[in-house]
């Protein structure tokens, strides 16, 4: 009796591959990213909850919905998104620096302005690389803040951190890093109608 070998399946996972578009003229047009849809819905998905999570801390802290941000703190009653957490880092290098800054309006604005460009930018698909970018600032500026390396604080309290690299701000930089450069906008997103766009098409360190 013979026996017949089912060849196997092979499941490969294929990142997103850049195809430049030529327009009837013989110029390049449009460069985008091709996929398979399933990888494209799970970076999306990606996308649009990491988007959720600046815009999220943009409107809290901006209307004060008593989740991390009290009623009584909302920036637009005057009250002040940075001067909580920068006044009270309490190890690291730049701890009499962040001292400094917090409640500045400078500080604020540069802040807020942050989580609703960041935010907007991942929910939309759109300016995903300078979505990395401000991410990863963003990103790093908590980490120093926080300092993940430090045993101790500076009253010589134990700082409990879990990590001393390694930590969600790292994290939400990477994500940031990944999304732009598998087009991840092109999904659910406006990311394809953003590269065409004439301004965007010739400077395309904003798609």
């Amino acid at each position: 009796m013979a026996v017949h070998q089912q060849p196997r399946r092979r499941f490969d996972f294929h990142l997103p591959q850049r195809r430049t578009a030529r327009s009837t003229d013989g110029t390049k047009a449009t460069t985008e990213a091709t996929t398979t849809p399933a990888v494209g819905y799970v970076l999306a998905g990606i996308r649009l909850i990491t988007g959720f999570v600046f815009l999220w801390a943009f409107l809290d802290k901006t209307f004060g919905l008593s989740y991390s941000t009290p009623g009584n703190g909302a920036w637009i009653d005057g009250g002040s998104p940075t001067e909580g957490f920068l006044g009270g880092v309490a190890v690291g290098p730049m701890e009499d620096t962040f001292h400094s800054w917090a409640g500045d309006a400078w500080a604020d604005w540069m802040f807020m302005l942050g989580l609703l460009g960041i935010g907007l930018a991942l929910v939309l698909g759109v300016a995903l690389r300078f979505a990395a970018v401000a991410t990863t600032v963003m990103m790093a500026l908590m980490w120093v803040a926080e300092w993940p390396p430090a045993k101790h604080l500076s009253d010589g309290s134990p700082s409990m951190s879990t990590n001393p690299l390694i930590d969600y701000h790292v994290v939400y930089a990477v994500v940031a890093i990944a999304l732009a450069v598998t087009y991840a906008g092109n999904t659910w997103g406006l990311g394809r109608a953003w590269a065409k766009l004439p301004f965007v098409r010739d400077h395309r360190s904003l798609q």
